[in-house]
């Protein structure tokens, strides 16, 4: 009886090891999750702002000069506190899920 309590635990312990392993995305894909969830409605799949929402709150094209030319910590701000008429992240995502969107929207920008 012992021995079989004992298979159990290692066998429900590898399930829970293995489902953990198996549910966890790598950083790209939490990036393009949070991306797709917050930010596709207004930016677009592509970051060119050309959605009806988008061109109706004047998001600028990821790739646009202006963009570009942002340090990351000013994409930081713009998604922590928001500007204009988007909303500020803050207390909504996690400092390192705001780090992954600023590279992916670099990414974006980048035309990749």
């Amino acid at each position: 009886m012992a021995r079989l309590n004992l298979f159990r635990a290692a066998m429900l312990s590898a399930l829970a090891v293995g489902l953990g392993l198996w549910s966890k995305p790598a950083k790209a894909d939490d990036a393009s999750g949070t991306y797709k969830a917050k930010c596709v409605m207004c930016h677009g799949a592509d970051g060119k702002g050309e959605t009806p929402a988008g061109k109706k709150m004047g998001t600028h094209d990821f790739a646009s000069p202006e963009v570009q030319k942002m340090s990351d910590a000013e994409l930081t701000q713009v998604l922590e506190k928001g500007k204009n008429k988007m909303p500020g992240y803050a207390g909504k995502l996690k400092d390192s899920e705001i780090k992954e969107l600023v590279a992916y929207v670099r990414a974006l920008g980048k035309g990749k």
